[in-house]
């Protein structure tokens, strides 16, 4: 079994960056959690997906328009997992527990399961940020290399061109596979131990999962028929899948960022805040409309090191993070737009793919 520890004898980066955003939020009165902006911006974002169900659904225009209309419901399921969902199961998107947890269940309604998601991203990915075994998120062998430490194969040499049809089918993957590989076998990532489910997550898992399936497929067959119901399907999950696997893979799969190899069966790792700052990495932070999009994801810094923090609060920490780097001497991993992150990870996925490949 994979063990790995952090160096909490050494803490004083983190200690010092803490008492810094603790003392912005006390001295401007403000709660960590999000606030009415967030909650507006929800609604927005929620009243935009139904509209474009039940048009699609009920009201379907022509082929064109209607594939269209597919794209942006893909787009906008997915900012309701970036702006209500993640928040939601990080238990930022309020300071009531209760509404965090429906916004966390927002992940049941797109297919997936907050309880499995919550092991795998808020301990696993969020503790162990980029290590392989342990961090799922890097885990998609054997078809792509996303680090030195994995096994290299020849199709990898292509994979800075494949990669989006990998990411496009990643949604339905998770919803179809994972989820019931996670279910069956009680292992949320390959070297952790095996969860037990209690009977409450065992009939929110069923019923979810067939409250999808009879919204999103068999709802929409009823209406406009197989053929243009699975074709809708397909583009909305594939869009979906796509957008959500470039916005986490910018944060983390890049140029600038680290894996730490992993050598045996344990090994102890820097201080915890400097692995964050290490494995992550910031795109567009001064773009308003992506933040709006993306939930401040592109802030990804700040959300490892405070992610019981809602994103509305990023861009005012990110000045106190940077500053305290500077202080340190510690490089803050960032790219001044979304494109140049793009391609940082482009050319990684490239280096990796040809990297001492004989044939």
């Amino acid at each position: 079994m994979l063990k790995v520890t952090f160096d909490t004898a050494q803490s004083s980066f983190f200690n010092t960056i803490k008492a810094k955003v603790d003392s912005y939020f006390s001295e401007h009165r403000l709660d960590p959690a999000g606030n009415r902006k967030l909650y507006i911006k929800s609604a927005i974002q929620i009243v935009t997906a139904l509209t474009l169900y039940f048009v699609l659904v009920f009201n379907t225009p022509t082929a064109w328009v209607a594939l269209l209309l597919c794209v942006l419901l893909g787009l906008n399921l997915a900012t309701i997992g970036f702006n209500i969902m993640h928040e939601g199961g990080h238990q930022s998107f309020s300071k009531h527990k209760w509404l965090n947890s429906i916004s966390a269940y927002f992940l049941n309604v797109l297919g997936g399961n907050a309880y499995f998601w919550k092991i795998k991203h808020n301990i696993n990915h969020h503790t162990f940020t980029n290590i392989e075994g342990i961090d799922s998120d890097i885990d998609v062998q054997p078809f792509m290399r996303l680090h030195s430490g994995q096994p290299l194969h020849k199709m990898h040499r292509f994979q800075h061109v494949y990669w989006v049809l990998l990411y496009g089918i990643s949604y339905m993957a998770w919803v179809f596979y994972e989820d019931f590989t996670k279910y069956f076998s009680g292992r949320v990532a390959a070297n952790t131990p095996p969860k037990i489910l209690k009977r409450k997550e065992h009939f929110i898992f069923w019923l979810t999962k067939v409250a999808y399936v009879s919204v999103y497929i068999v709802l929409p067959v009823t209406q406009v028929g197989w053929l243009y119901a699975l074709i809708g399907f397909v583009v909305v999950t594939f869009v979906c899948g796509l957008a959500i696997s470039i916005i986490f893979q910018l944060a983390h799969v890049v140029e600038a960022t680290e894996f730490p190899a992993m050598d045996g069966g344990s090994k102890k790792m820097q201080e915890w805040a400097l692995h964050q700052v290490s494995t992550t990495a910031n795109f567009a932070t001064t773009n308003k409309i992506w933040f709006w999009l993306l939930g401040g994801l592109n802030f990804q810094i700040e959300h490892h090191l405070f992610p019981w923090v809602s994103h509305i609060h990023y861009p005012q920490i990110s000045r106190i993070v940077k500053e305290t780097c500077a202080e340190y001497n510690i490089v803050y991993n960032e790219y001044s737009s979304i494109l140049k992150a793009l391609a940082s990870h482009l050319l990684y996925l490239k280096r990796l793919g040809r990297s001492s490949l004989t044939f």
